[in-house]
């Protein structure tokens, strides 16, 4: 099957393509730098001809509020456009676990728009809402740092492996769309501020963790279980120690 994958250059777009590939699919990867726009529309409609299945791992290249909304509505309306001509018949996408509350957070009010314009759509579609990435403990840190101190909040945070989201695309790309959501959190739950001292002991960051439960998470109020997945969830096999040793 023709798989696109929209975003298929980034960190899991490289990954998703990779395994499906391996699986026997025609795996495509398109961005703007392979010449499809997913804002202005140029160069969608050829890359979705003969599609299967699309799946949307794209983000937003400014994170303020508006141009983050505008982004993700905008991409999925262009996408959801561009497979009904095309036929595809299931459109996957990456989201995150419980943005739907955590409303302070411009990015998470834009990923709940962008899945209601999937679900509207017409077009059958999985959505993957997935912990915070190992991957992103870096960014993180830095955003959280004041003079020298990365202050963040010490309530409880599951990330996930970048490995792990990507083979869940793939398993679910082969199977019926759910119209629904499917979430995906990490092996070990720890409040975020150890995951962070963890991460910078093990990369020889000398920076201070400081645990502030008044942190937050980038403008959104956290508590226990805002960044943890719920029952049912998938649980990615990839531990945080084994992430760290690759």
């Amino acid at each position: 099957m023709k798989v696109v994958v929209v975003g298929g250059t980034g960190l899991i777009g490289r990954k998703l393509v990779k395994l499906l590939t391996a699986n026997g699919h025609e795996a495509v990867p398109v961005s703007k730098s392979t010449g499809v726009d997913v804002i202005t529309g140029e160069g969608l409609a050829d890359a979705l001809r003969g599609a299967g299945a699309v799946v949307d791992v794209t983000n937003a290249p400014s994170w303020g509020d508006d141009e983050v909304l505008a982004f993700f509505t905008t991409s999925a309306r262009n996408q959801a456009e561009a497979e009904k001509a095309a036929g595809v018949r299931h459109h996957l996408a990456v989201t995150i676990v419980n943005a739907d509350t955590m409303p302070g957070s411009g990015y998470m009010r834009a990923k709940v728009a962008q899945e209601r314009v999937i679900a509207e759509s017409g077009i059958p579609y999985t959505i993957v809402r997935a912990t915070q990435f190992y991957e992103f403990l870096s960014m993180i840190a830095g955003a959280s740092t004041v003079d020298g101190e990365v202050r963040v909040t010490s309530a409880a945070f599951q990330p996930v492996a970048g490995d792990d989201v990507a083979a869940l695309l793939a398993e679910l790309v082969e199977q019926p769309p759910r119209n629904g959501l499917v979430d995906l959190g990490g092996p070990e739950v720890q409040p975020m501020s150890t995951f962070i001292k963890r991460f910078l002991d093990a990369t020889d960051d000398p920076r201070k963790v400081v645990p502030d439960p008044a942190a937050g998470y980038f403008g959104a109020e956290v508590d226990d279980s805002s960044l943890t997945t719920r029952d049912g969830a998938r649980i990615g096999g990839t531990t945080f120690p084994d992430w760290l040793g690759k």
